[in-house]
């Protein structure tokens, strides 16, 4: 079986979700005019930006908006959406939750961030999530990461052994360890013998400049694709196939003593 994919790198209207609306709307028609993908990606945080004071004014109650309007445009299109992440409100926490839809804009998941990043802050907004990134599309076992989960890979592993063959990243990284976002990805997708598809926005905030690079890596760690620093959609094709072949002749699966991993330190 083969998919393709195509990830939306666009700048982030800092603060502004109507602005970002339209962005978003506008990248997701584009990219399917011609040649339109199985799968499209956003990146993290696209409602909002790292906008994190205002987050209390600005992150949308229950995502219901943002719910209708991706389930709208995954219908309208025919296209499976890994619809990056938003701020989401529920009661007075607020969430930064990755949605997922089908095709016929069926909402399929939603996975809050579990890993706080403490260097932005995120930690005195945003309230961490408790559930799996795991999901279903087409029969294909996903799982959903955003941003600082990729460096705990054994979160990504405990995926990876429930069956993930792809491993999908929603990002605001920064330009500053754009090396540590390449040589991340690349691990998890060696270490995971998985497709790694990993999403980042490109410009800046009053903050930060972002990276860019979006990248999509195959399960022997080769880019397939890689985006630059500005606004672009990133496509690759991914075949299935391979997955089973790589875990045939390398079988870390199989060779994983999870037994002992935790009863060496146990106190």
């Amino acid at each position: 079986m083969k998919q393709s994919i195509a990830c939306i790198q666009f700048d982030i209207a800092f603060g502004n979700p109507e602005e970002n609306k339209k962005r978003a709307a506008a990248a997701i028609r584009e990219a399917v005019k011609v040649n339109p993908p199985d799968i499209l990606v956003l990146p993290e945080l696209w409602n909002t930006g790292y906008d994190l004071t205002r987050l209390d004014e600005i992150a949308d109650p229950e995502g219901r908006d943002s719910k209708a309007f991706l389930s709208a445009l995954a219908r309208e299109h025919h296209v499976h959406l890994v619809a990056g992440s938003i701020a989401k409100k529920s009661g007075k926490e607020i969430t930064n939750t990755m949605l997922i839809f089908s095709r016929s804009g069926e909402l399929v998941h939603e996975y809050s961030k579990i890993h706080l990043f403490k260097l932005m802050d995120e930690h005195h907004y945003l309230t961490g999530g408790k559930s799996s990134g795991l999901f279903s599309l087409d029969g294909i076992q996903c799982a959903g990461f955003i941003c600082y989960d990729i460096r705990f890979p054994e979160w990504m592993r405990d995926h990876a052994a429930h069956g993930a063959e792809v491993l999908f990243v929603a990002a605001e990284w920064p330009l500053l360890r754009l090396n540590h976002w390449r040589a991340l990805l690349i691990a998890r997708a060696i270490e995971n013998q998985a497709f790694v598809v990993a999403c980042n926005r490109c410009g800046s905030d009053p903050k930060n400049k972002f990276a860019g690079h979006s990248i999509i890596i195959d399960p022997w760690g080769s880019v397939l694709a890689e985006a630059g620093q500005g606004a672009e959609t990133l496509r690759a094709e991914l075949d299935f196939a391979e997955i089973a072949e790589i875990r045939r002749q390398i079988p870390v699966f199989q060779d994983r003593r999870p037994e002992l991993y935790q009863s060496f330190f146990k106190s």
